[in-house]
C-alpha cells in the first residue's frame, strides 16, 4: 500500500475538526428528508384525511428500510462503501425533489393516486436511509468514536431543525391561504438543498481529509475491501492482493456470526431503545394526547421538545462521567426506559400538558444519550473490517427496533374505536 505515515499521532489530528463538521452534515442529510415528511404530516392529514398518513407513511417507510439494511449488512464485506453512500444521498435528493414535483403536478389535491405516489416516495426514503445509515456508521466505526457521535448528533439535529422550521412556518402561514402547503414546500426545498450538499461533501470533501485517509488506509491494510474506492478518490493506491500470502494471520477476521455472538447485548440495546421510542413517538404524541390549552400547537410542541432533547442527549456522552461504558449498566438503563409506557398512558389520561412536555423531553434525552453510548462503545478494539461489519449489524437492529416500534404504536388505538 502506497501511503506513508510520518507521525501517526500528528496525522490523527489533521482535519479532525473538519471531519466532525462534515459528519454532522452527513448525519443531518441522513434523516432531514424523512423528518420533513413527518413534520408536515398535518398537511398530509388535511389532504388525505381518510388514509391515516401519520401512521401509514411510517409503516411504508420502515419495511423498506429494514429489508434493505438486512440485505446490505449480510453483504457488507463485498460492497463498495463509496457507491453505497453516494447512491443513498442521491436517492434522498431525487426523492425530496419528487415530493415537490408531485405536489405541483397535482396542485395540492388529494386522492388515492396522489397518496400512493407519496407512499412510493416514502419507500424510497426507507431504501436511501438503509444505504446511508448502515454505510456511514460502518465507515465511521473504523475511525474515531467522536465521528459516530457527530454523525448521530447530525441525525438528531435534522429533527430539531425541522421542528423549528415547522414552528416558524405555522406562525407565518397559519392564517394565510394555503398556508400548510406553503410550509410543506419550504420544508422540502430546504431538505433538497441539504441532500445535494451531502452528495458533494461525501464525494469531494470527506475522502480527502488526512485523518479520514489515514483510517481508511489502515482498514485497507487490515484486509478491508469496502474502502478501496474512497481511497482511490483521495489519490491513494491500495495494493493488498498479496497480503494474505505475506501474512495470513494479519487478515484473520471475525465473521458476522462471531461478531453477533460477541455483541448480542449491544444489538439488543439498540433494538430496545428504538422499539420503545417509536411505540410512542411520533404517532402517540400526534394523535393520542387529548385537548389542552395549546390547542393545535400541542402535538407540535411535544414533537419539538422530543427532537431538541434528543439532540442534547447525543452530546451528553461527551461528558466523560455521564457516558455509560459498562455493558451491564447500559442494559439496565435501557430496560428501565420501559417505565415510560405506563407513565405516558397515565399522563395522557390525567396529567396536565406541563407533565407531558417534561416526560417527552426525558424520552428524547435518554434516546439520544443511550444511542450514542451503545454505538460508540461497541466498535472499540476491533480491526477496521470488523468494525465496519459490526456498525452495519447494529444499524440493522436499530432499524428493526424502529420497525417494531412503529407497528406497536398502533396498539395505542385499541379501545379508541378505530
Amino acid at each position: 500500500m502506497t501511503y506513508e505515515i510520518e507521525n501517526e499521532e500528528d496525522i490523527k489530528k489533521k482535519g479532525r475538526t473538519a471531519a466532525m463538521v462534515v459528519c454532522w452534515f452527513l448525519g443531518n442529510g441522513s434523516l432531514i428528508a424523512w423528518n420533513s415528511m413527518l413534520t408536515i404530516v398535518d398537511y398530509y392529514v388535511k389532504v388525505f384525511p381518510r388514509y391515516h398518513p401519520t401512521r401509514v407513511l411510517t409503516l411504508v417507510y420502515q419495511p423498506f428500510a429494514f429489508v434493505t439494511i438486512a440485505v446490505l449488512a449480510y453483504n457488507e464485506a463485498k460492497l463498495n462503501t463509496r457507491i453505497r453512500n453516494l447512491f443513498g444521498y442521491t436517492l434522498f435528493f431525487i426523492s425530496t425533489l419528487l415530493v415537490i414535483i408531485l405536489d405541483l403536478a397535482t396542485s395540492g389535491r388529494g386522492g388515492i393516486g396522489t397518496f400512493i405516489g407519496v407512499c412510493l416516495i416514502s419507500a424510497a426514503f426507507g431504501v436511501a436511509d438503509a444505504h446511508v445509515q448502515g454505510g456511514m456508521v460502518g465507515d465511521l466505526a473504523l475511525m474515531q468514536p467522536e465521528f459516530i457521535q457527530s454523525f448521530l448528533a447530525g441525525l438528531a439535529a435534522s429533527g430539531a431543525l425541522t421542528s423549528a422550521l415547522r414552528l416558524i412556518t405555522k406562525a407565518a402561514f397559519e392564517h394565510s391561504h394555503d398556508g400548510l402547503r406553503k410550509g410543506a414546500m419550504l420544508f422540502f426545498s430546504v431538505a433538497s438543498f441539504l441532500e445535494l450538499l451531502c452528495v458533494l461533501l461525501y464525494a469531494y470533501v470527506f475522502p480527502k481529509l488526512p485523518i479520514v485517509r489515514y483510517y481508511r488506509a489502515k482498514a485497507a491494510s487490515e484486509g478491508s475491501k469496502t474502502v478501496s474506492a474512497d481511497l482511490a478518490a483521495a489519490g491513494i493506491e491500495v495494493k493488498n492482493e498479496h497480503l494474505a500470502e505475506e501474512d495470513p494471520k494479519h487478515i484473520e477476521l471475525l465473521t458476522m456470526k462471531q461478531l453477533m455472538v460477541k455483541n448480542w447485548d449491544y444489538a439488543l440495546d439498540l433494538y430496545l431503545i428504538y422499539v420503545l421510542t417509536l411505540s410512542i413517538f411520533p404517532g402517540f404524541l400526534s394523535e393520542d394526547t387529548g385537548n389542552h390549552a395549546l390547542g393545535s400547537w400541542y402535538a407540535l410542541v411535544l414533537i419539538t421538545m422530543y427532537n431538541v432533547f434528543d439532540l442534547i442527549g447525543r452530546y451528553t456522552p461527551l461528558i466523560k462521567f455521564l457516558c455509560i461504558e459498562s455493558r451491564k449498566g447500559l442494559m439496565i438503563a435501557i430496560l428501565s426506559r420501559f417505565l415510560f409506557i405506563p407513565a405516558f398512558y397515565f399522563t395522557a389520561k390525567k396529567g396536565g400538558q406541563g407533565w407531558m412536555i417534561m416526560l417527552t423531553s426525558v424520552l428524547g434525552l435518554t434516546n439520544g444519550h443511550l444511542t450514542v453510548c451503545a454505538l460508540t462503545s461497541a466498535p472499540k478494539g476491533y480491526k477496521g473490517p470488523e468494525a465496519n461489519a459490526l456498525g452495519n449489524l447494529l444499524v440493522m437492529f436499530l432499524l428493526g427496533g424502529i420497525f417494531s416500534g412503529v407497528a406497536l404504536d398502533w396498539l395505542w388505538l385499541i379501545g379508541k374505536g378505530w
